[in-house]
């Protein structure tokens, strides 16, 4: 940044706290807002999501080899395999969109083409079974289909089309940075199997969210959730105690506070911002008020559908909160089309986690990603819209 930017950026900063109305309710009641969405997410998403994914990043950068990678998810990788991986990995991890970014970074940075990797961007939050079907029991059928095949062919085509677009690039990153070196495997194929899937299992029923109806399967899970996370850290514990040594161990400890240091930081700053403009989901206390997003997403026009498919990529979602906000949304009089055009956008992209997508990836890579996100939710959520 050149000195005269650097002037310029003061002299905004400088013109905003002048002018700033900070007598007006409206803004004190935003800041607030954001205060209280970050506590919320401190509270409710650190602890159970956000600190197991950091680690299960970190245990991808030490302890998964780069031949592996690239050799399943790399640019030259067999098309089916990766991106059928990739596509249905929001199957296994019922994750949001800011969760999902630390083994997107440790999967990318270890050699993963642009492709399959933001196929797993995309599909990490979107796929989640419980949402989709908390979304045809709330929603209606219609919608928990459409839904569930929208998130899965989105996916696929969002990760083919940035492959596609950034070929050139990609091509050099694959030859440069991410040459292969030679690596004998730190662990059996089994002993990383066992590690990874306790690994995995803490961060599923740890983040395990309660039903809104308080039957069947995933009601019979949440109650005993704490002790199936339990048992999952003590399994854990007896593998690192009987299968790793303490420099392993130590160096999966630095890899994982790489991340952190890298992505925390960042996300908790998006977070502020997100609730200050658009508040707590259903408090209407944002710098943008509710009544301005109500009134330009109601029929089925492509506005409508763009409108509420930006809106979603900007707000924060915590994982299944969207379907009660859709049906809120509904019952106001949003149209059909733009519920489904949110619910498409919304969980995979937030502002938090664009600000973080950015420093991994780039600007450029990372525009043209929330700009297929926003683009595809519009169309499908247009023509599901006529349909339906």
């Amino acid at each position: 940044m050149t000195e005269r930017y650097k002037f310029l950026l003061l002299v905004v900063i400088f013109v905003i706290i002048y002018y700033m109305p900070v007598d007006s309710a409206r803004l004190q009641g935003a800041i607030l807002e954001s205060l209280y969405l970050l506590q919320e997410y401190a509270r409710e998403h650190v602890l159970t999501c956000l600190i197991p994914a950091f680690f299960i990043a970190g245990a991808i950068g030490v302890f998964i080899s780069q031949q592996s990678v690239i050799k399943y998810l790399g640019a030259g990788a067999n098309k089916v395999l990766a991106y059928g991986v990739a596509s249905v990995s929001g199957t296994i991890l019922a994750v949001c969109s800011c969760t999902v970014l630390p083994m997107f970074a440790g999967i990318y940075t270890r050699g993963a083409g642009l492709g399959p990797a933001t196929a797993f961007l995309y599909s990490g939050p979107a796929i989640n079974v419980l949402a989709i079907i908390l979304s045809a029991r709330v929603l209606g059928m219609p919608f928990g289909i459409a839904r569930a095949i929208g998130a899965v062919v989105f996916s696929v085509v969002i990760g083919l089309l940035m492959a596609v677009i950034f070929r050139q690039s990609e091509q050099e990153r694959q030859e440069g940075g991410l040459a292969m070196v030679a690596e004998e495997p730190a662990k059996t194929l089994g002993q990383q199997a066992a590690f990874f899937f306790n690994l995995v299992a803490i961060l599923v029923f740890a983040a395990w969210a309660k039903p809104s109806m308080p039957v069947g399967f995933y009601q019979a899970v949440f109650n005993i959730k704490w002790y199936l996370t339990i048992a999952f850290l003590i399994s854990l514990a007896i593998l690192l105690k009987v299968w790793f040594n303490k420099e392993e161990i130590t160096e999966w400890l630095e890899a994982t506070w790489t991340f952190v240091k890298l992505i925390f930081p960042l996300l908790l700053g998006g977070v502020v911002v997100s609730g200050l403009l658009l508040g707590r989901p259903g408090s209407d206390a944002g710098l943008i008020p509710d009544r301005y997003v109500t009134a330009l997403v109601g029929g089925n026009s492509l506005g409508a559908n763009f409108f509420a498919a930006l809106s979603g990529a900007l707000f924060y979602f915590a994982t299944l909160t969207e379907v009660p906000i859709v049906q809120g949304l509904l019952g106001s009089g949003m149209g059909h089309g733009p519920a489904l055009a949110l619910l498409l956008a919304g969980p995979a992209l937030s502002l938090p986690s664009m600000i973080v997508i950015n420093s991994i990836m780039g600007f450029k890579r990372t525009a043209v990603f929330i700009s297929l996100v926003v683009i595809l939710s519009t169309l499908v959520g247009w023509v599901f819209g006529m349909v339906y």
